[in-house]
């Protein structure tokens, strides 16, 4: 019977507690709600589910899962008992298998089955659900396929199979040889199923061939250069190292010029006939060293002050200069330079700012002008504990990975400007992951497990001075064990996350502090807590400087946003750090003459916020600079230049220098230009004069802050994957008759079922080589009922044999309404 209709009468058979434990493990399961049991099994067994379902189960449960898999066919329904898994799995006890298989049974990956003829009374004999299949991938528990699959599958193994065994049976090491490939497929199955039988073999290997056999102790596959060369037993010459004699004796199959594969039955031999070699039920606890919580304290406050830090110098280098696009997307490497020298950082931590502040918000790409500039105005106002609340936000939740910035461009596509090959760049489409929040989250968790099992140790052998270091190989090891089908996705981002958690302070000297605690758990109390926290130990902004006489000011420590934001009006920044140092000149103390200053108000600002006094000549430049600034004025429509001094104006009429200017006169104190009002400025500070450049009407509203309260802030849940409990009763409700809460003209039963029973039943009869009976409606909505041969399923479309035409036919899944497997003949 198939697997969706078995599924169907258990899941029926639960009770309401057995279905909130499903849908709780499985919330798929009811996003959305299934009107009835014959959906919800068809959705329990759809390969999307089951996918999912996997990347949840632990490494024993996955272990016995496949197992299951590689011992049973689903296409004869007689399923296997756990006392037969035990036979192949080592170190397994029958007590804990049953158990990992009732942990299945109700995570609906597995069901009750019939029993084969041999079976002995008193067993519990399951089955994986049919999808299962495609699911698992072709090397499940790390074993290779058949060799008869290799030899259906692969077109030049099959005239090899059949010269290898041939040359076997010459070499009186096989009784008898193949005349077909399948044959001779089967004969090489055969003779590897008995492991006396490779171990003899073995033994006249040459030197390193268990060395290299070794190599495929954990995965099947094998990258082999020159995979496909010419090797024979008759011709001993063309052995010239383990290499070849396992390819002369079949014991390796060449996929393509530079992979092979180690047959299953090879395998399995190999391993002792176990298929699995190593059954741990919990996870080995790792070594880690230890920092003191003084270090990890003092390393995560001075990575969250720097972070802060460069978030803003990048927005104030951005405020200056915008930061443009590539025609391709992304910011190009040159203008990343100019950030990465302002900045004073390396490169990748510059990528890294960048990237926070756009997912953060503080950046937005301007359609108009392609190029992102900066929208901070809320966030600069913010004290600093939120300024970081919100960029850890925005860090959880940012479906990008800065970390791939700077790597190369999966698959190779394009070149870079150096020829070479092109590698993902800041703010591009390449570095968008929609699963990093859920990566993130979860190194999080792994974070949060290690530290508690370290500090949880037995009474005496814990320092409280000291934090275990949690480093990524320790991240990876655990992962393998609690989601080992999601540990390859974890491997390229594990390092780059846990960098990031060190830069916000999640993480201290390696370890996870307090503050990475309380995120990782997701209580709303908890995060403010941190808050709360960090306001404490985080240093208060200053809001004074030291003038000097050699025209510089020094911030004896970070500057509040008011006070910085004024203070780089007037000045041009030096150095990084929270000491900075700020020069002023004649063209700094122009700039914010044409903001509207005047040197009253420049001397006043500096004498208020100074704790030393203003230096003379500091005095003088000010006072100096304002004294020629604003004798001419530019305004800024039609670049008119007005002046009371009418002899000025003469001068510049006169002046062959300013005549590409476009110069004339409508008035004794009035010249009007064709050129632009910011390059008739420029022309004229060249020499030596200093305009002042009326401001834009439309800068203000342009360039105005954030008119929201702080409460933009977004906030952050650690993602559970539990549904809500309202949900999850509304659905047993529903299913059990009761339908509160569910929507009206809930569809049938058999047309919730009818399109994953009839990709089970394509499926069943494409392994078995037989024929279906197909009810399909055409263009017209006419039905017909046609005996066809399945071949293949791809892209939604089938592709079918038709024995009364004697043609194929390739038809749409959907057009199907029902099939019926017909008993072979």
């Amino acid at each position: 019977m198939s697997s969706i209709l078995l599924l169907r009468e258990q899941l029926a058979a639960r009770s309401d507690l057995e279905l909130r434990a499903l849908f709780t493990e499985r919330p798929d399961l009811i996003s959305p709600t299934v009107p009835d049991f014959a959906a919800l099994a068809a959705r329990a067994c759809a390969r999307v589910s089951v996918q999912r379902a996997l990347e949840r189960l632990n490494r024993p449960q996955l272990q016995v899962l496949e197992t299951l898999y590689l011992i049973t066919n689903t296409d004869t329904g007689h399923g296997a008992s756990a006392r037969e898994l035990k036979r192949f799995i080592n170190g397994g006890t029958l007590v804990a298998i049953e158990r990992i298989l009732g942990t299945l049974q109700k995570l609906a990956l597995i069901h009750r089955a019939t029993p084969p003829e041999t079976a002995q009374p008193g067993h519990h004999y399951v089955l994986p659900v049919s999808s299962l299949h495609h699911v698992i991938g072709i090397y499940p528990a790390g074993l290779g396929r058949s060799y008869t699959e290799l030899a259906r599958l692969l077109p030049s193994f099959g005239p090899r199979a059949v010269i290898i065994a041939k040359e076997l049976h010459t070499a009186g090491i096989t009784t008898s040889q193949g005349s077909t490939p399948m044959d001779a497929a089967l004969l090489l199955q055969h003779r590897s199923e008995q492991a006396e039988s490779v171990a003899a073999l073995l033994r006249g290997a040459p030197e390193r061939t268990q060395e290299l056999l070794a190599r495929f102790g954990d995965w099947a596959m094998g990258a082999v250069p020159r995979a496909q060369r010419t090797v024979s037993l008759a011709h001993p010459h063309t052995l010239e190292g383990p290499v070849d004699w396992l390819l002369a004796h079949g014991l390796l199959v060449p996929l393509d010029a530079e992979h092979v594969e180690l047959p299953r039955s090879v395998g399995l031999a190999l391993r002792g006939g176990k298929i699995v070699e190593n059954f741990l039920l919990e996870a080995p606890a790792p070594t880690l060293p230890a920092t003191s919580v003084l270090r990890r304290r003092n390393a995560a406050l001075g990575a969250i002050e720097n972070t802060l830090r460069l978030c803003r110098e990048a927005l104030l280098l951005m405020d200056k200069q915008t930061l443009a696009t590539l025609r391709s997307g992304g910011v190009g490497v040159r203008e990343m330079k100019r950030i990465v020298d302002g900045l004073g950082t390396e490169f990748s931590e510059a990528a890294f700012v960048v990237e926070l502040c756009a997912a953060a918000g503080l950046i937005r790409l301007d359609v108009d002008t392609s190029t992102w500039v900066p929208d901070a105005s809320e966030w600069l106002g913010l004290p600093h504990q939120e300024q970081w609340m919100w960029l850890v936000t925005a860090w959880l939740t940012n479906e990008r990975a800065s970390s791939l910035v700077g790597q190369p461009v999966p698959g190779g596509r394009g070149s870079s400007a150096s020829g070479g090959n092109a590698v993902v760049n800041v703010l591009s489409a390449e570095a968008h992951r929609a699963d990093a929040p859920a990566i993130r989250a979860r190194v999080l968790e792994l974070l949060l497990e290690l530290t508690a099992e370290s500090t949880s140790a037995e009474a005496g052998t814990v320092d409280p001075a000291t934090a275990p270091v949690i480093d990524a190989a320790a991240i990876l090891e655990r992962s393998q064990f609690s989601q080992p089908r999601l540990s390859r996705r974890f491997s390229k981002l594990v390092p780059g996350i846990l960098e990031e958690a060190a830069a916000l302070g999640l993480m201290g000297s390696g370890a996870l502090t307090p503050l990475g605690a309380a995120v990782a758990s997701g209580q709303a109390d908890a995060a403010a807590d941190a808050v709360d926290t960090l306001s404490e130990h985080l240093p208060a902004p200053v809001e004074h400087i030291l003038l000097q006489g050699d025209m510089t000011a020094v911030a004896p420590g970070y500057l509040t946003p008011q006070l910085s934001e004024r203070l780089r009006q007037m000045t041009d920044p030096e150095g990084q750090g929270p000491a900075s140092t700020y020069r002023f000149s004649t063209e700094s103390i122009r700039r914010a003459l044409d903001a509207g200053d005047d040197a009253a108000s420049l001397l006043e600002f500096l004498a208020q916020h100074s704790a030393t006094d203003i230096p003379q000549p500091l005095r003088y430049l000010i006072e100096d600079t304002a004294s020629r600034h604003g004798q001419l004025r530019i305004g800024h429509h039609s670049s008119i230049i007005s002046s009371n001094d009418e002899q000025a104006l003469t001068q510049l009429m006169n002046e062959p220098r300013l005549q590409h200017l476009g110069l004339s006169r409508l008035a004794p104190t009035v010249i009007t230009s064709t050129a632009a009002p910011r390059v008739l400025a420029a022309s004229l500070r060249e020499m030596g004069l200093s305009p002042t450049l009326d401001p834009e009407p439309t800068a203000a509203a342009r360039n105005r802050p954030f008119q929201t309260s702080a409460s933009r802030m977004p906030s952050y849940t650690a993602p559970s994957g539990v549904p809500d409990t309202a949900d999850v009763e509304a659905q047993v409700a529903l299913l059990r008759g009761h339908r509160l809460h569910s929507p009206a003209n809930t569809p049938p039963s058999a047309a919730a079922m009818a399109p994953e029973l009839s990709l089970e039943i394509l499926h069943q009869a494409i392994r078995l080589k037989v024929m279906v009976s197909m009810n399909i409606v055409d263009s017209t909505g006419n039905s017909r009922v046609e005996i066809l041969l399945p071949v293949s399923i791809s892209g939604g479309r089938v592709r079918v044999f038709d024995p009364a035409k004697e043609t194929e036919r390739v038809l749409s899944i959907h057009r199907v309404v029902d099939v019926e497997l017909l008993e072979e003949k």
